[in-house]
């Protein structure tokens, strides 16, 4: 799915018929949970190189500058960040929930809390990250906080995603993705100095693949801890 997603922004790129994206999930009950933990990424022997392969998911990492909106229904977490974090703006609706599992399973929340750092006041961030699963935020707080420019009933998101697209794709396009440069450069140079940190925090932190297993297996077996809706 990752390369999926690298390959359809790079179409969309060249593609002059597209002029805005909306982006959610298939269903209602996820928008995104990240990376597949079955999943197996080979990493490089030095602690100094780091391979990620959802760095490359979002928009803004394939030079995708027109606008993107995301439209959320039901959970978003871990590597949804990826997707939020360079969509222009987000839609959910009220039953979304968005949380950050990292720290629980012993990983540090580097890429995933620069991006929510650049949409969230400071202290929902880290408690968000540092929370792990023990947490959730709802739409409407995700809503007072920035996160989530508009609520929708259940169900409503994409068609409110959608609307908006079809308001920005009426506009000339050379000035929306002119404006969409502009925004970004406003928050542009601290969120890549940020995000140059991450992966050596990553390599620093992130106790052994083994570790992460048993911690995420342990949480499983027990039938999932619960979690507070915040």
């Amino acid at each position: 799915m990752a390369s999926q997603l690298t390959a359809v922004w790079r179409e969309f790129r060249r593609d002059d018929a597209v002029r805005a994206v909306v982006v959610t999930g298939s269903g209602t009950r996820v928008f995104c949970t990240g990376i597949d933990r079955e999943a197996v990424v080979e990493q490089p022997s030095s602690p100094y190189s780091i391979d990620d392969p959802l760095l490359a998911i979002g928009p803004k990492a394939n030079d995708l500058w027109k606008p993107v909106i995301a439209a959320v229904e039901g959970m978003a977490c871990g590597g949804a960040f990826y997707l939020l974090g360079e969509a222009e703006f987000v839609v959910a609706s009220t039953e979304a929930t968005f949380f950050d599992p990292h720290t629980t399973y012993g990983m540090v929340s580097a890429y995933e809390a620069v991006y929510m750092a650049q949409r969230m006041p400071f202290g929902e961030v880290a408690r968000m990250s540092l929370m792990g699963t023990a947490e959730r935020v709802s739409a409407r707080r995700a809503y007072e906080t920035g996160l989530v420019s508009e609520l929708t009933p259940p169900g409503g998101a994409a068609d409110a995603a959608r609307s908006a697209a079809a308001v920005i794709a009426g506009h000339p396009t050379e000035a929306v993705q002119g404006t969409v440069r502009a925004v970004w450069s406003a928050r542009e140079a601290a969120r890549a100095q940020a995000l140059a940190q991450a992966p050596h925090l990553i390599a620093l932190g992130n106790l052994p693949p083994k570790r992460q297993a048993e911690l995420f297996e342990g949480r499983r077996g027990a039938g999932g801890a619960g979690f507070r809706l915040r």
